[in-house]
């Protein structure tokens, strides 16, 4: 059997107080993070279930021919971005913009509602026109050389 010295005990304890100090600092720095990471979904993505209801993300796609609808009255707008597979409706209020347009490739970052559309607090679009980001460009698959009808169009 080993004995400890009080000298030893009190490194000892001082080992173990710097390990658990140590431990319980990565675990917090990991939960803040994980807590701030923005996941990307495509509009596949999110009907396949994929995307969570109660958190922030973000989607891409190409804003769909023909779903652009202003509210004359406020800044409210409605829009469909499309993967050419799946479409998702989306709400924003606020200013788009200046590049936003149809058949642009945009990211919106929001929270999907109960409803099926996705509520935006932020919609971004890169000013060259030939540029489409990259999560964007990754889930575009054969897109199609004409528009073509989604299966959400808004009123």
């Amino acid at each position: 059997m080993i004995t400890l010295t009080p000298t030893h005990k009190k490194r000892l304890l001082i080992v173990m107080l710097i390990i658990l100090g140590t431990g319980t600092a990565a675990a917090l720095g990991l939960t803040a993070f994980s807590k701030n990471l923005l996941y990307f979904f495509s509009p596949s993505q999110i009907k396949a279930g994929e995307a969570p209801i109660d958190r922030s993300i973000r989607i891409g796609g190409m804003v769909q021919a023909g779903s652009v609808h202003k509210n004359q009255h406020d800044l409210a707008i409605q829009f469909v971005v499309t993967d050419y597979e799946h479409s998702i409706p989306v709400d924003y209020t606020g200013i788009l913009p200046d590049l936003f347009r149809e058949g642009q490739g945009i990211i919106a970052i929001g929270k999907m509602q109960t409803d099926g559309r996705f509520l935006a607090n932020e919609v971004l679009a890169k000013h060259d026109e030939n540029y489409m980001p990259p999560e964007v460009a990754a889930t575009l698959k054969n897109p199609p050389t004409s528009p073509q009808k989604s299966e959400h169009t808004l009123p």
